[in-house]
Order: structure tokens, then sequence, then C-alpha cells
């Protein structure tokens, strides 16, 4: 039998789970008697994509730095490394005796194939690799119709969620070794050592108080009813556990729409097409007028219709869109614009904090028609009406569309009764038998 090195060491690598407590991979790599090195690699895969001022980086840099700062009061230190994880991983077995590596799994089609990558090379070096069930409730295997297949409708996935969950199974785990851990000499890169810049936009807390008239207030986007927590929730920062033993009791509405989040997960697990390709194939008729300048007014909050306009600036402002607002904005540009869901949908992904590609690409394609479970063709959000059904008294349009009752504001870029027959007509023409 091989004799324990002195000075090995297990990794706990952090990608969408940044915290401390209750971090299942990280709980794992404390447990067998190695010090352990806690490791987070900014990978350039994904930020050579992204805008130098994107804030979901200053946000992540942000949570970096604070659980720095809590490795350091326990003798220790965050491990951050800057490029292709592959190549990292390949220096990190050259540079530490790595007896065990463990992270949670990540159910996109891109994370699934680095984490496969990565595990392999660690195998062929005779290193454990590890993957755990930490950002989910359910992960895609463990909710499946009878017949082992996955579900595509909502509610039937949602009751069998709910036929699964024990809340008496949930466990979380706060406590930590302050001896636990490895002693790391490295330090936190700046935003700029990775070629980035801080970000106006600010990410505010979650806030759980609002869960109990959740109901009641949801669809008010001027009205402080939604909880903040799907940037959380996208980042790790708090873990799905402690969420769900918190709220479950007080609001059936809520613990919906994080049943939601997972119903989309699996989705996008076991039909990674729907990233690029319609759900329901028998849309992929319907032709686009995909017309660039009107793309551009509905990107700037330009359009003439407020509620649709508030949204837009409020996206841009903040990073953040009030999910009522969401599906009115989504539904102009589907159905009264006729533009590619695609193309709203990267207009999202780039500007949104809570941006998570499952459920960005699930409920795109919920307002276009074209995804499972999707709201019928026919439905046309009518901007007008929704204004008067959530926020009638205009409190929301005049914070961010405070000019919409002055003569510089553009009238209507498309009258909602012609853009409607027209939306009926293409959709009909292009899901023809």
């Amino acid at each position: 039998m091989c004799k324990k090195k002195m000075n090995m060491i297990n990794i706990a690598w952090l990608r969408r789970d940044l915290r401390l407590t209750d971090n299942t991979a990280l709980q794992h790599a404390l447990k067998n008697g190695n010090k352990t090195a806690v490791l987070f690699i900014f990978d350039t895969n994904i930020l050579d994509e992204l805008d130098k001022d994107d804030a979901r980086v200053t946000f992540i840099h942000q949570q970096l730095t604070k659980i720095d700062r809590q490795l350091r009061e326990m003798n220790s230190g965050l491990l951050v490394k800057t490029g292709d994880p592959f190549k990292i991983w390949q220096e990190l077995i050259s540079g530490f005796e790595i007896s065990e590596v463990h992270f949670n799994r990540d159910y996109e089609p891109y994370a699934t194939k680095r984490d496969e990558q990565v595990q392999q090379l660690l195998q062929k070096n005779n290193i454990s690799a590890f993957a755990h069930k930490d950002q989910v409730i359910f992960e895609p295997h463990e909710v499946l119709k009878a017949d082992g297949t996955p579900y595509t409708v909502f509610t039937p996935y949602k009751n069998k969620w709910l036929e699964h969950f024990n809340p008496q199974q949930i466990k979380i785990e706060e406590k930590l070794k302050k001896n636990a851990f490895a002693a790391i000499e490295s330090s936190v890169p700046t935003l700029e050592d990775i070629g980035f810049q801080k970000s106006d936009i600010e990410v505010e807390d979650y806030d759980l108080s609002v869960v109990k008239n959740y109901r009641k207030t949801r669809n008010f986007p001027a009205v402080h009813g939604t909880s903040n927590l799907s940037v959380h929730l996208r980042f790790g920062t708090v873990s799905i556990r402690q969420i769900v033993q918190q709220v479950y009791q007080q609001s059936p509405d809520f613990l919906s729409e994080l049943v939601w989040r997972e119903f989309f997960m699996q989705i996008l697990f076991h039909f990674p097409r729907v990233v690029n390709e319609n759900f329901r194939t028998k849309y992929n008729g319907i032709q686009w007028r995909n017309n660039e300048k009107e793309f551009e007014r509905w990107c700037k909050g330009e359009t003439g219709y407020p509620i649709v306009d508030a949204g837009m600036r409020e996206l841009n402002k903040t990073g953040y869109m009030h999910n009522r607002v969401r599906m009115i904005t989504a539904s102009f540009l589907c159905k009264h614009l006729l533009i590619d869901w695609r193309w709203g949908e990267a207009w999202f992904a780039k500007k949104l904090l809570d941006f998570e590609l499952s459920s960005n690409n699930g409920n795109w394609q919920w307002a276009a028609g074209t995804g499972c479970d999707a709201a019928p063709y026919f439905r046309v959000f009518n901007p007008t009406e929704q204004v008067k059904k959530f926020d009638n008294e205009m409190l929301y349009i005049k914070k961010w569309v405070p000019e919409f009752q002055d003569l510089s504001y553009p009238a209507p870029m498309v009258d909602h009764k012609m853009a409607r027959n027209r939306a009926l007509e293409t959709y009909k023409k292009g899901i023809a038998e």
C-alpha cells in the first residue's frame, strides 16, 4: 500500500458555489484528514466573451475577496488562477501533491464537457475526483416519469418534485474545522489583473421578508415584492437548501419558482439542443422579420410603449428586470416585432446579473411559444393592458421613463392590433403541418 505523503492535499474547486458554509464539495474535501486548499479559476473561455466592465465579474471578485478573508482567519487563503481550466489543472498537478479533488456539479453543456475533461486528466494522474450535488434539491436524473424519460411539462414535473421532497432530509452544514485548511501563499488578483474593471452596477442582497406576501406582490414592478434571490442562487453565494428550508412552508408560490428553476435545468441537461434550437421543432418554419433597427430600439427602451421601455432601461442600468416585465418585453420582441427569440435571449444573457442559461433560454422560448410547456403562440401580451393591471399608477414607468408624457417621447413603433394579427398569421403559416 502506498504510503501517504506528508504534504498531500485535497482541493475543493469552487465555480458557481461562492461560499464556504453548506458547500457540499468543500464539506467532502474536509473529511479525510488531508489539508484542503480552496480553488477558483477565472475561466478565460467564459471571460473572453464578456465586456470588460461586466457587473457579474465584479460581483464574483467581491465574493472571492470575502472568501479569501474568511480563509485567512483559518490560516489559509483562496487559491485563484486565471486561464483555461484544463491547462490550469495541468499546472496544479505539477505543483501540488493532490490526493482528492471535489467540486459541485454543473449541468450546462459547456460545464459538463469541461468537467469531464478535467476528471479524465485527474484520473490519469491517479488523483481521485468527486462531483457532488449542490446547486439543486433534485438533479436532472432524480425527477423522471415512470418510464424513465424526462418531463417536458412543468405541472407534472412539479408534482413529482413535491412528491420526492422531504424537508426532514435537508441538512445544512455550517461548521468548518479551522485547522483543516492548507496554508496557501496566494492572493486574489485585482480585477485589472484579469483584464476587467469595476462595474458601476451593485448587486443587492436578497430579502426573504417578501416571501410571506409573495403571491400578492410578485406581479407589481413598482412594489418591493420580489426577493432578489436569483443572482445569489446563480453564483451560489447562498445554498439552495438553506433557502428552501426557510421558504417552503411560507409560500407555495415562491417554492414553485424554485421548482421552475430546476425544471429548466433538467430540460437543458436532457435536451442541450435548445441552446440554439426551438424545443418544438414544428416552429422552425416561422419567418422572423429580424429588423435590426427595430431590435436596437427595443434594446435601448425606445419602442414608444412605456412598460416595455421601462423594463429595458431598468435592465440596461441595473442588470435586473422584474419578472412580470421580462415576460412583457420578451413577448413584445417576439410577437409585436417578430424578432427571433434568440436575439432577445442573447441581449438578456449579456445584461442580466442573474443570467442562468437554462432559465433564460426556457423563459424566452416560453414567451416565443417555441419551448416546452410554452405560452400558446396566439397569446400576445397587450402592453397597454399590462400597465392597467400591474402598474396602474405608473409608478414603475415614471421611475424609468420619466418623459413618457412629453412630446419628446416616441409614438408606439408598431400598432398593437396590427402587430398581433401579423404575429398570428406568421405563426400559423410557420407551424403549418
